[in-house]
């Protein structure tokens, strides 16, 4: 198999829509990523990121049903695929396999 590289903020949109399990959308996911990182995203960046990781297998979407509170419109739910979670699998086993490596006083501060 291919294996195909997630840059760092991929890798957490991915994560949250394996966290919002088929309920996440463009915004529910913004709002998820600031509330559980402290990192501010706008919905253009997070919406882009969306594509690529549907474009590469990784995240499959639906249309959602119309609300009121969007004035009828509907929400683009995006879900995990099986692609996307083996991915995210081998991302976290190469990075326990990585800490394991680490000298034990490597990351030890001076002082402390």
């Amino acid at each position: 198999m291919r294996r195909t590289y997630l840059g760092e903020f991929e890798e957490v949109v991915l994560l949250m829509v394996a966290i919002l399990d088929g309920e996440g959308y463009g915004v529910t996911i913004s709002e998820a990523l600031e509330a559980h990182t402290g990192r501010i995203v706008t919905f253009g960046t997070v919406h882009n990121t969306l594509i690529r990781l549907e474009e590469k297998g990784f995240v499959s979407s639906e249309l959602g049903g119309a609300t009121a509170e969007r004035g009828g419109r509907r929400k683009r739910l995006f879900r995990i695929t099986a692609l996307g979670s083996r991915a995210l699998q081998e991302i976290q086993q190469l990075r326990q396999n990585l800490w394991q490596l680490l000298p034990p006083d490597t990351l030890r501060l001076g002082g402390i």
